[in-house]
């Protein structure tokens, strides 16, 4: 409706006596209630049993409401006017689909309202408004005619009226406090709507006029009209005022918080500038004397005329700049950055190498390589008097001292200390920061760091090096060729600065448990030392002269209270932990600190010299054994070496015969280099049939099975070549290998021997697990001779060129 419209209905239903409540916003409430309609009798005899039918699109008529309606279309527009002609009865139902311009009876609703036309308008644009009134629900049977007017067959509804007249008054008035509630929150809704309320004594007529006023869709109000029962229909519409009511509630919370915001920010403001007011006619300018500051730390700064003139830029940028906008505050962070990294500023290092080399010894035990090229490095450095720092990666299995290694050097050369974490970095800006034009824009990690340290010349550890992520965000190990080069690191350029850094004085030092994973442009930039798991005995010192000491600081305990021997730190390390390194030996001693501390606290009596007997009574049961392995194994099982990125490990093939047509199947989470190991193993066996006295039909009527125990493992490598080789042997000759026996090695179809890798991890498994002899490849002997005599004390080991030399120690095959 215009506004023309609403004006004479408006002034139609003061005339007519009708209270109006017109809508300054669809969906408020809107409607007209006859207050004299309400105790006159509906005479249902004067209600033929054909009426014209008016189809309503977006809004549904209930007994007793008053709408204006405008018609638009012809057969509407007839069947008013046909209707008011004649006793001014007309059937109201709302279409399915308010698309349909020429609705049939599928079209339309079943259920509608029958109302009385009060008055037909006819306004100055042309258009046809007709006032109706409902007066009672009827069932539409039939569309007799749909030319020139929908015409149809009609059957009146009785309401079903509630027996308990309290139930009903109770949930009317529920409904209607509400519906007031509602009117409040509404800021279009005049407040005189609520006197409606007031003038509708017909409990009935209340539930129709909340109904017809729902900001609900057509489907729902249709819903509520064709309920009989008056509880149900009341129910139905509680629950949607209900949800009317909650959804103004949300509403005016949002909207009086957003108010309160607004006004806080008008409030800041204001007050902002009547302090800059007050601020300027006292001559006191915050942002001059925060600048000045600025330029007085400038002249401290030992940077490049470049780098100042891009500071003195931004510098009068910033004086150009209203404090109050956001790009204020970015050059404000971006000068402050600038001032805070220590540009040309480095500590003295420590040239006393007898020092360096004693502080070194104190803090780890063994890792001499290590030790040794730091030292060379030092004395260059003292020679020479300037040398770019080495890029060093120390690759070895977790707990054997990688990361601390790094703090002792910068204790050692009197450095400052800094660490980055990289496993699990995904993001390049990481490395080299963002924009400062981004919101929340921050330098990278490097820069950041050396931020923290106040110092240009760091020890930095770039810790999990391997465990690098890539993605959409970018390649952070690529984003590292810069930084790890050391022809490049001397201007390395961070996006945020904008400027380049030098790096070249910072000892970078990357730690690793594996090579694999390692971009090779990246590996290529950086000085690869191997860090090897620790023997028994080399655990046992680490123990007594680190971890011990250090535990019984922590526990509140000394030697007074206990005393650990070699023996008991040796059944402690066979029994109770399985690694290259001693975090779980850390773990074990702290435990075994813990038991003893409560005796401590608690006064109890208690043995002070441990004994190996006390063991389980303190950790439990023994949870690691070497008995699999120095029991006599089966025909067709052998014991292979393994290197993981946790350290040497211990691996048993197994081999079974079953009568078949020749099939090899192999299982055990085997990757694609073992089982060709596998294959070229069984070529060899084949071809060379006649050495171990086999018939060469024989592997046409056998199926051979080779499996890997701990199946839910991945396992890959060509190491297990002759391992692989002799258990297929043994299976078919039915002769079991020697025992306490070992071995590792690539094959060829050749029949040679390759040298492998992880040499020491793969022994001190071995010596861990109690195997007295090993096979290795004859260009393996250099790396144990590598090796401290004492750690391998009581090993025999065996170097083989070719297959046939395995197969003679391992089986005794006496070779043609």
């Amino acid at each position: 409706m215009n506004h023309r419209m609403i004006q004479e209905y408006r002034n139609y239903m003061f005339k007519e006596n009708f209270i109006p409540l017109i809508p300054e916003e669809e969906g408020d409430f809107f409607s007209m209630f006859s207050v004299e309609e309400e105790t006159e009798q509906f005479p249902l005899a004067d209600i033929p049993k054909n009426l014209p039918i008016l189809a309503l699109k977006n809004t549904v008529l209930f007994p007793k409401v008053i709408i204006p309606i405008t018609a638009g279309r012809d057969k509407s527009i007839k069947a008013i006017k046909k209707a008011y002609n004649g006793n001014r009865y007309i059937g109201v139902i709302s279409q399915r689909d308010v698309n349909i311009e020429d609705p049939h009876q599928e079209d339309l609703y079943v259920v509608g309202t029958i109302a009385k036309i009060i008055k037909i308008l006819k306004l100055p644009d042309g258009t046809t408004t007709a006032i109706l009134q409902g007066k009672k629900r009827f069932k539409l049977q039939d569309l007799i005619s749909t030319d020139p007017i929908l015409e149809g067959k009609i059957e009146l509804l009785e309401e079903k009226k509630p027996k308990s007249k309290i139930k009903i008054q109770a949930i009317v008035r529920a409904i209607i406090e509400r519906a007031e509630q509602i009117i409040r929150l509404s800021p279009h809704i005049p407040s005189e709507a609520t006197m409606m309320f007031k003038n509708i004594n017909n409990d009935i007529h209340k539930i129709n006029y909340v109904a017809s006023n729902l900001s609900v869709s057509v489907e729902v109000k249709q819903s509520i009209l064709v309920i009989d029962d008056v509880y149900k229909k009341a129910t139905v519409v509680l629950e949607q005022v209900n949800n009317e009511l909650q959804l103004l509630e949300i509403k005016d919370k949002i909207e009086n918080k957003v108010r309160g915001d607004i006004e806080k920010q008008q409030k800041e403001y204001f007050l902002n500038q009547q302090l800059k007011t007050i601020q300027e006619e006292l001559g006191q300018n915050p942002q001059t004397k925060e600048i000045d500051d600025f330029l007085k730390r400038a002249k401290d700064k030992k940077w490049s005329k470049e780098v100042q003139e891009v500071f003195e830029k931004e510098i009068h940028k910033i004086k150009r700049t209203n404090p109050q906008s956001a790009e204020f505050s970015v050059l404000l962070n971006w000068v402050e950055m600038m001032l805070d990294l220590p540009w040309g500023e480095y500590t003295d290092d420590n040239f006393d190498l007898k020092n360096v080399t004693t502080v070194l010894d104190k803090d780890h035990f063994g890792l001499e390589k290590v030790k040794e090229r730091i030292l060379e490095h030092l004395a260059v450095l003292k020679l020479k008097g300037d040398m770019k720092a080495p890029i060093l990666c120390l690759v070895g299995p977790p707990g054997v001292g990688k990361t601390s290694l790094g703090r002792s050097i910068a204790r050692a050369l009197n450095r400052k200390y800094v660490r980055m974490s990289l496993g699990g970095l995904h993001d390049e800006s990481e490395i080299r920061g963002h924009r400062k034009t981004y919101i929340g824009a921050m330098p990278g990690r490097i820069i950041k760091s050396l931020k923290k340290a106040q110092s240009s010349n760091p020890v930095f550890i770039l810790d999990e090096i391997d465990k690098i992520g890539k993605d959409f965000r970018g390649d952070p190990s690529s984003a590292l060729l810069e930084v790890l080069d050391p022809e490049q690191n001397t201007t390395f350029y961070d996006n945020y600065l904008d400027l380049e850094y030098d790096l070249s004085k910072v000892l970078f030092i990357a730690t690793s448990n594996s090579l694999n994973t390692i971009q090779p442009a990246l590996l290529d930039r950086m000085e690869i030392i191997h860090v090897s798991g620790y023997s028994i005995e080399e655990k046992v010192e680490i123990a007594k002269k680190h971890l011990i000491p250090q535990s019984f600081k922590d526990h509140g305990l000394n030697r007074k209270h206990l005393s650990f021997s070699k023996n008991f730190l040796v059944q402690l390390l066979q029994k109770y932990t399985k690694e290259s390194g001693v975090r779980s030996l850390k773990r074990q001693i702290d435990a075994v600190m813990r038991h003893y501390a409560k005796k401590v606290a608690m006064e109890e009596e208690y043995q002070k010299k441990l004994d190996p007997q006390s063991l389980k009574t303190i950790l439990g049961p023994q949870i690691y054994s070497n008995r699999m392995y120095n029991e006599s194994q089966a025909a067709g099982v052998a014991v292979g070496l393994a290197w993981t990125s946790v350290g040497g490990d211990i691996l048993f093939i197994e081999t079974s015969l079953s009568k078949g047509k020749g099939t090899l199947t192999l299982t055990g989470s085997l990757g694609d280099v073992m089982k060709e190991s596998a294959s070229t193993a069984l070529s060899f066996i084949k071809a060379n049939a006649h050495i171990l006295g086999l018939e060469p039909t024989v592997f046409e009527n056998k199926n051979i099975h080779i499996h890997v125990p701990e199946g839910a493992i991945p396992k890959d490598g060509p190491s297990a070549g002759i391992t692989m080789m002799t258990a297929i042997a043994s299976a078919f000759i039915g002769k079991p290998l020697k025992s306490h026996l070992a071995m590792t090695g690539e094959i060829t179809l050749r029949g040679k021997v390759l040298p492998v890798g992880g040499i020491k991890e793969k022994i001190l498994a071995a010596r861990r697990a109690g195997i007295s002899q090993i096979i290795l490849c004859e260009e393996n002997k250099k790396h144990i001779e590598e090796i401290e005599p004492v750690y391998i004390k009581g090993l025999k080991f065996h170097y083989v060129d070719k297959m046939t030399e395995v197969l003679k120690i391992a089986l005794g095959v006496k070779m043609p």
